[in-house]
C-alpha cells in the first residue's frame, strides 16, 4: 500500500513541479511581450492566447498538489466543534462526494476535449491552435485530483482504525 501512496504522492508532486514552470513560462512569455513592444514596436501575436493557455493548464494541473497539502479553502464552522472521530468521518464522506462531482468534471472535460478534437476546432487567433491541446490539462489535472482524493480518503479509513 505504501507503493501506491508513494505512486500518488509523486504524481501530485509532478504536477504541481509542472504548474510552477508553466508559471514560469507565461512570466517569461508576458515578459517578452512587454521587451518586444516597448523596444522594437512589434508584437508576438500570441502572448494574449497562450497566457490563458498556461494559465488554465497551470491551475488544474496543480489542484491534486494542492488537496493532498490541504491548502484549499475550507470553511470549519461545523467541524472545529466535533470531535476528532467525527471530524474524520465528516472529511471522508466530503471527500466521497467531492469524488462524485469530479467524476461528472472529468466526464465533461473529456468530451469537451474529444470533441475540440474530433470536430478539428482551432483557436481564432492567430496562431490557430489546435484547441484540444490546449484543453488536455483539464481531464489530466482532474485526474490527478481525484487520485489525490482516494489517496486522502485511505489515510482517513487507516486514522480512523
Amino acid at each position: 500500500m505504501n507503493f501506491i501512496f508513494n505512486f500518488l504522492d509523486k504524481l501530485t508532486k509532478m504536477g504541481a513541479y509542472l504548474s510552477a514552470f508553466l508559471i514560469v513560462a507565461l512570466v517569461l512569455l508576458i515578459l517578452t511581450e512587454i521587451f518586444i513592444r516597448s523596444f522594437f514596436d512589434l508584437s508576438t501575436m500570441i502572448a494574449d492566447e497562450y497566457s490563458g493557455y498556461l494559465y488554465l493548464a497551470s491551475i488544474f494541473l496543480a489542484l491534486g498538489y494542492t488537496f493532498s497539502n490541504d491548502a484549499h479553502i475550507r470553511i470549519n464552522i461545523i467541524t472545529s466543534r466535533l470531535s476528532k472521530k467525527a471530524n474524520n468521518i465528516f472529511d471522508i464522506v466530503a471527500a466521497i462526494i467531492t469524488l462524485v462531482v469530479l467524476s461528472f468534471a472529468l466526464y465533461r472535460t473529456i468530451l469537451f476535449t474529444y470533441d475540440s478534437y474530433s470536430l478539428e476546432m482551432l483557436s481564432e487567433n492567430v496562431s490557430e491552435t489546435p484547441l484540444y491541446l490546449t484543453q488536455l490539462a483539464m481531464p489530466f489535472g482532474i485526474i490527478i485530483f481525484m487520485l489525490a482524493v482516494v489517496l486522502f480518503i485511505f489515510k482517513g479509513f487507516s486514522n480512523d482504525s
